[in-house]
């Protein structure tokens, strides 16, 4: 829950207070943030029920205590919680202040916890890209790789590293026929007990990200089935739902499935193009924790 000295609602920090006030104390986790002049900085989110921050926050302390040990496994668990209880859209998501305000604010003890590693949080993991900053990532994983309100494809994408590090990285994985046929595909792989799967995860997404300058994956495997107004009707519900389950998945927006005529279109593709990528050393992106 959150103490008397945080934020009631998650409002908007911009990137120049996170510029000003990180201190490399607080990427160590030996200082805590000046909330009153992050606050002060902040803009006040619109009041509404989806932006309060104790169900957030709720959230954040019990994927710590879960996965005190091993704070990597916690992506899994927390990625489709986090999307199901910050239910907004796209061009809401893509507000880096939202995250500032959540890594800042919110929860800057989650970050330390989370990627800290053995010295100091990168500034990144406060404030930065989708694909790197704290909870951007989770969320965006969870929009990314469902399947239209079914969030298991996420939790299997979130037990690799390599996924959220690399393939999130690429535009192409806005496809969701895309999304959904690399996954796939790993998960045969993962069945056949293949060995380093988060260097085929590099090479895959390379592969697969390269022939995707030149071939059109939306005209080869169009993606005919998503029911855009399921979105807005999602976010609104949120205005009287309990919070979201903690030993069972949520329910994401129900706005259709992936065609499996598209993942069958693609996967021979890919498979092929995996089969023709070289295997590279890992790269400053990559991770050995991959955990299936």
């Amino acid at each position: 829950m959150s103490s008397p000295d945080t934020a009631q609602e998650i409002g908007l920090l911009p990137d120049a207070a996170i510029a000003k006030f990180l201190t490399r104390g607080m990427q160590t986790g030996q200082e805590n943030p000046p909330l009153v002049a992050l606050r002060k900085a902040a803009a006040e989110p619109e009041p509404e029920p989806r932006w309060f921050v104790d169900p957030v926050r709720d959230l954040l302390d019990e994927a710590m205590s879960r996965f005190g040990d091993r704070p990597s496994r916690a992506d899994a668990w927390l990625a489709p919680r986090l999307h199901a209880t910050l239910r907004m859209t796209r061009a809401e998501a893509a507000d880096s202040r939202r995250w500032n305000f959540l890594a800042m604010i919110t929860a800057p003890d989650y970050v330390v916890w989370r990627h800290k590693g053995s010295e100091i949080v990168p500034s990144a993991r406060f404030s930065g890209p989708h694909y790197t900053q704290a909870f951007a990532r989770l969320w965006w994983a969870a929009e990314l790789f469902r399947d239209g309100h079914d969030y298991r494809p996420v939790e299997f994408a979130c037990h690799f590293q390599d996924v959220l590090n690399t393939t999130m990285r690429l535009d192409i994985i806005d496809h969701r026929p895309t999304a959904q046929t690399i996954l796939r595909l790993l998960e045969e792989l993962q069945h056949a007990s293949t060995s380093k799967i988060g260097d085929r995860v590099n090479a895959l997404s390379s592969a697969v990200n390269a022939a995707g300058s030149t071939l059109m994956y939306d005209v080869f495997a169009p993606d005919d089935q998503m029911d855009h107004d399921a979105v807005q009707d999602w976010v609104a519900e949120s205005a009287g739902m309990p919070p979201v389950p903690w030993d069972r998945l949520p329910e994401g927006p129900d706005d259709g499935k992936v065609s499996e005529r598209a993942i069958g279109t693609l996967l021979p593709l890919f498979t092929q193009l995996l089969e023709e990528a070289p295997l590279r050393k890992r790269g400053k992106h990559s991770s050995d924790d991959e955990e299936a």
